[in-house]
């Protein structure tokens, strides 16, 4: 299954995407995330890692692409042992501000959930 969200929020998209490649902002603006542990603290493609979420859930993860122009990536997580594959992007908005979309690909309850889950997150990034 596949699902895709949208928020859209005042912050310009250089200063959204600033803080999605910089992973140790992550936990500032996602409140479930408690850190990231990888060879780089820049999102770069083949990154893999752990994101520790909710102060002790390891989630291992590795970032399949990014594109700094279009500021689009794209990552695949395990979560519950299953793979979950996910695509972020960041639009500018007309009027100013932007929006941030994900898109969900994986086994039905988690593509169902995490969307509704990470609406709190891109909020916060966003806005």
């Amino acid at each position: 299954m596949e699902r895709t969200i949208a928020v859209a929020g005042p912050r310009q998209s250089d200063a959204v995407w600033a803080d999605y490649v910089d992973l140790t902002r992550w936990s500032a603006w996602s409140p479930p995330i408690s850190g990231v542990k990888a060879d780089s603290a820049r999102l770069t493609a083949g990154l893999s890692g752990t994101v520790l979420v909710l102060a002790k859930l390891p989630v291992p993860f590795t970032v399949e692409s990014v594109d700094h122009q279009q500021r689009v990536w794209e990552w695949e997580v395990a979560i519950a042992g299953r793979r979950v594959w996910m695509r972020h992007e960041v639009l500018e908005r007309a009027g100013g501000g932007s929006v941030a979309t994900l898109t969900v690909a994986g086994p039905t309850p988690l593509v169902l959930a995490y969307p509704e889950v990470a609406r709190l997150a891109l909020s916060r990034l966003v806005g």
